[in-house]
């Protein structure tokens, strides 16, 4: 019989709802059972996506003698951490403080009343890999709760009162963060950069795009400076190492969530909305900033592949697809070299050398050690080297590689597809918004434009409640309250929009989501913004984002948006909170660089001359216009391009006087004579 997930939407808790355990959602009912029968609760927290999760419920979940433990012992919920971030960070942080690391599945041991006691992530069924055996585990801990009950609660109570107390710490303001401060952290980036293959750190590699952008900010600042040209460095070797790797799909675009070497080789396959987005726009800039068309190659492809498999026909953009199929990690992406013969035929040789293909393949399963030769394509050989190899020139080459190309993508979708986590979440959403906006204005391409339009209807449409957020959304049903980077993704998404198409109503759409944010969301006692609405649900802890995880930090976003708002509405106090956001980390700031790139972008923000572009006229004469300011990059301008010049502070006294178009630019508080050509507007914004 199904459990009592079978009532949900989640694809992940769906995916248990066929489990002999006797899971709960997160909510009421769970809690108030854990009270009446006095057992503790069993709190697993997953993804879809997530492979670890996947093995952990085969080994456990699905076995008949370990759900009879958990079912005898517990009171067990499940919570997808996609559906609930709020949930998951509270109990991140307990995992965090108890054994110094996190990850997904996440198991937490915990009180009828929330406080955890011990907490692991992925147990195995006996014990191994220096992980006791889950069934061990939970008989226990069970025997600690019912024999040592005063010990355990005072362990509860113990680490309880610590996160409460780590959650209300106000970080030592230090100095006032300034440009001085973001170009030491480009230095700090340098020490952590890895020349030969790009990114920071080691394996595992992340992308880790707030990074990148701001690198990219710091470079529109300090062009001609040694600082603005390693960060330029970092960007631009970093995209071009990702774009040629496995973690990059060679055939149907789009990028996985990680790359579990140093390379960017072998990705972990789950391909995630939000990795995509993100990545999309530094692509993009990158693009604008160099003028190389393989970036802008990449980013088509990867809004492309998001039309493609992750777009919902309402107009919003579902979650991630899995890294499995068939039970098997990356099985729909890799290749053995006899498949790659049999579908590229004739140009096989080509192929194989083309995407880095060998008999002996570069992909070990650990799972499946009897599936072997198989191959994670790349996009590293030499364009020249292979010209002289197969006596072709360096065009015929990349003719016959596209269509090797589409005849191996034909294949590849004959086969049997990952899964697709089909729920879509307001923040990435949001993310998406930006994305295909911004895409839009700087490529010109109409089907990214009409994409960002309809995206933003929907939501308005979908998740928008009586001027509030919610977070997620799947077959016509909305649900959970939304949080802070709800309000503040869509806020920044409807900005981007705003610049396409110079609609005044998304940017007061933003303003009343920026309303919503400092009313419901803010601490005005100590500064900063909640993950939660102060009339939201109450959990054990109540905490502030300023950590960029794989998504922006609520608080930097936040920041950016007040920002935003600040200059089109000429609101120096909305402008301000960027400035307690950024005063509430500035001593941790140059301690953990690679985690505040958000913060980090809203500092360069905050020191960026107030500048403002204003297109007026006719919307079929603007375009060149429009067109002008897009071929440059301008990450703090607050771009306008409207009809009418009507309703904001900006627009006074330059309403058009006729079929003209008039572009103003303005600096500090200091205007320069309109443009009447789109060169003398391209003149203007030059450096």
């Amino acid at each position: 019989m199904p459990n009592r997930l079978a009532n949900e939407t989640s694809p992940y808790l769906l995916q248990h709802a066929e489990n002999p355990v006797d899971w709960y959602p997160w909510g009421d009912e769970a809690f108030a059972r854990a009270k009446a029968e006095d057992k503790p609760i069993l709190l697993s927290v997953g993804y879809s996506s997530c492979h670890w999760c996947h093995v952990m419920a085969h080994e456990s979940f699905e076995d008949p003698a370990t759900a009879a433990l958990m079912n005898e012992y517990y009171v067990n919920i499940k919570v997808d951490r996609e559906e609930r971030p709020d949930v998951d960070s509270v109990y991140m942080s307990a995992l965090q403080a108890l054994t110094g690391s996190g990850g997904w599945p996440m198991t937490v041991f915990m009180a009828p009343d929330g406080r955890p006691f011990y907490a692991g992530t992925y147990f195995p069924p006996d014990d191994g890999h220096g992980r006791p055996g889950f069934g061990r585990l939970l008989t226990f801990l069970h025997e600690k709760w019912t024999s040592s009950r005063e010990e355990v609660m005072a362990s509860a109570e113990k680490i309880s009162e610590h996160l409460q107390q780590a959650a209300l710490r106000v970080p030592g303001a230090g100095e006032d963060p300034s440009p001085e401060t973001t170009n030491r952290a480009v230095e700090l980036f340098g020490e952590l950069f890895d020349a030969e293959w790009g990114g920071f750190g080691m394996a595992p590699k992340f992308p880790s795009p707030s990074n990148l952008a701001f690198l990219l900010s710091v470079h529109s600042r300090e062009k001609d400076s040694e600082i603005g040209q390693s960060a330029l460095d970092m960007v631009v070797h970093t995209l071009r190492a990702m774009a040629t790797g496995g973690m990059y799909d060679q055939l149907g675009g789009g990028f996985s969530r990680y790359s579990v070497d140093g390379e960017w080789m072998v990705p972990h396959f789950e391909k995630m909305l939000y990795d995509n987005v993100q990545l999309a726009r530094v692509y993009l800039n990158a693009y604008q900033v160099t003028g190389d068309d393989g970036f802008a190659r990449i980013v088509r492809e990867t809004l492309d592949f998001l039309l493609e498999e992750l777009r919902d026909p309402e107009g919003g953009f579902h979650s991630a697809l899995d890294a499995d199929s068939e039970g098997i990690e990356g099985k729909y992406y890799v290749w053995t070299a006899d498949e790659i013969g049999e579908g590229a035929g004739d140009d096989a040789r080509l192929a194989m050398a083309w995407y880095g293909v060998t008999r002996d393949g570069n992909f070990r399963d650990p799972h499946h050690p009897e599936l072997t030769g198989r191959n994670v394509l790349s996009a590293r050989a030499h364009l020249e080297d292979l010209a002289t190899r197969f006596s072709l020139e360096p065009e015929a080459v990349l003719e016959r590689v596209e269509a090797v190309a589409s005849r191996l993508l034909a294949v590849r979708r004959g086969r049997v597809r990952p899964g697709l986590d089909d729920k879509i979440l307001a923040s990435w959403n949001g993310l998406a918004l930006a994305a295909f906006a911004e895409a839009g204005r700087v490529l010109g391409d109409i089907r990214y434009q009409v994409a960002a339009a309809e995206l933003a209807a929907f939501l308005r449409a979908s998740v928008w409640r009586d001027g509030r957020l919610l977070h997620t959304w799947k077959a016509g049903q909305a649900r959970v309250e939304g949080l802070l980077e709800d309000y503040t993704y869509v806020g920044l998404g409807l900005v981007e929009l705003f610049k396409l198409t110079g609609d005044t109503a998304l940017l007061e759409w933003a303003r009343e989501l920026w309303e919503s944010v400092l009313s419901r969301f803010r601490d005005a006692e100590r500064g900063g913004f909640f993950e939660t609405p102060s009339d939201g649900e109450s959990l054990l802890l109540r905490q502030k984002p300023f950590f960029d995880a794989a998504t922006p930090s609520g608080n930097g976003a936040a920041a950016l948006l007040g920002l935003w708002l600040g200059r089109y509405y000429s609101r120096s106090d909305w402008e301000a909170y960027a400035e307690e956001v950024a005063a509430q980390v500035a001593d941790h700031l140059l301690r953990a660089v690679t985690g505040f790139g958000t913060i980090l972008q809203a500092i360069e923000f905050l020191a960026s001359p107030s500048r403002e572009l204003v297109i007026v006229g006719p919307p079929e004469r603007r375009v060149a216009f429009e067109d002008a300011a897009a071929a440059r990059y301008l990450p703090w301008t607050a771009i306008a391009p409207t009809p009418d010049a009507d309703g904001l502070p900006m627009f006074e006294g330059r309403e058009p006087t006729s079929d003209e178009v008039l572009a103003y630019v303005c600096e500090n508080m200091m205007c320069l004579m309109p443009a009447r050509t789109p060169a003398e507007l391209a003149t203007m914004l030059s450096p």
